[in-house]
């Protein structure tokens, strides 16, 4: 793995992680409550995405997230 993308959208409240290109997206998956499995023409699963990510408290208390993670 080259690099992790890590994503928080605050208007949306949602979380995305991409293990590989997000370009490669073919399909979109629920998999579990608030969550979706993201997928390539493969199957493979290349990032998820968490939906309702920040509790209102915590959106109202401005808590910061990272925008993007580099893994070495």
């Amino acid at each position: 793995m080259e690099k992790l993308r890590v994503y928080f959208d605050r208007e949306g409240n949602t979380l995305s992680v991409w293990f590989d290109d997000p370009k490669k997206e073919f399909v979109c998956e629920e998999s579990d409550d608030d969550v979706v499995l993201v997928k390539d023409r493969r199957g493979r699963v290349i990032g998820f995405e968490r939906l309702n990510y920040l509790s209102a408290k915590q959106r109202r208390e401005g808590v910061s997230v990272p925008v993007e993670v580099q893994m070495i």
